[in-house]
């Protein structure tokens, strides 16, 4: 009979502390989730902002070389 308690007790406290190394790992998993998370958020936001600095960097490209047509243009005209 005590071999059995003791058979028992130590399963139940084996139990007992892989259930809370479990719950730990757990914790810390969610809290490693939730950090890639927020890194994939910043990261799709930074793309963003990348794309509409890439887009309006191609703009202004595009309209100054728009205006530099036009003063040539403008010069060619006014040779003596």
């Amino acid at each position: 009979m005590n071999k059995l308690q003791v058979v028992l007790g130590t399963v139940v406290l084996g139990t007992a502390l892989v259930g809370c190394s479990n719950a730990a790992l757990e914790n810390r998993v969610s809290a490693l989730e939730n950090k890639v998370n927020a890194l994939s958020n910043d990261v799709a936001s930074l793309q963003s902002a990348q794309s509409e600095i890439a887009n309006k960097a191609n703009q202004a490209y595009d309209e100054a070389a728009r205006a530099n047509s036009r003063l040539d243009n403008l010069s060619y005209k006014y040779k003596k």
